[in-house]
């Protein structure tokens, strides 16, 4: 059967819309669309969490299967973000699952970056998670670009430094360099929001 790209004309959004309806007609062929469409993503970020070709392959089924649940009634504007957040979401709970800290020290580092920024006792315990992440969405949209993808790919997608440093044809110092000085950006911002008390 011809993937949907074949008969849409509108590029990626266009494309999403016409996944997206296939959730809602409850057809089969939706999953398949979204597999060969955003497939090599969600491994990309359920192997960069899980360091486990089977525990990824299970996880990516369990992402499909949670869109599945979710469309309808949600009808995401953003395909590839409500996909990953699923992807990432799951991928997370099966690391907590697997009690993984020995395979994979690197999710482990990136959460530890982080806690010296966004440490629970030092946050405002009126903050809400979702108001937190607001907040840092906005800091990241007032980011230089090239800030803004490092900090994502590390603390998103849990690269490893050498990772990004390959993608973007940066050296692992300039990598750290641009991490530490985006977590004492996000720290000051935060202080300034007044999310750390």
């Amino acid at each position: 059967m011809k993937g949907l790209s074949d008969t849409s004309e509108g590029g990626g959004r266009v494309e999403d819309l016409q996944i997206i309806e296939l959730y809602f007609s409850r057809d089969e062929q939706a999953i398949t669309e979204t597999d060969r469409k955003y497939g090599k993503l969600c491994r990309s970020i359920i192997y960069n969490i899980l360091i486990s070709p089977e525990d990824t392959e299970e996880c990516v089924n369990d992402t499909y299967l949670g869109t599945w649940n979710s469309i309808p009634p949600a009808r995401p504007l953003n395909f590839s973000a409500f996909l990953c957040r699923i992807a990432r979401n799951l991928s997370l709970k099966r690391l907590e699952y697997n009690k993984a800290m020995k395979r994979d020290p690197e999710v482990y580092v990136s959460f530890s970056e982080l806690e010296n920024v966004i440490a629970d006792d030092e946050i405002d315990p009126f903050i809400t998670d979702e108001h937190l992440g607001k907040i840092i969405s906005r800091f990241l949209r007032a980011e230089k670009e090239e800030a803004r993808n490092v900090f994502l790919r590390r603390y998103w997608f849990f690269d490893p430094i050498g990772t990004i440093a390959e993608k973007y044809g940066f050296s692992e110092s300039k990598v750290k360099n641009m991490l530490y000085h985006s977590r004492n950006r996000l720290r000051e911002y935060l202080r300034k929001e007044g999310v750390i008390v």
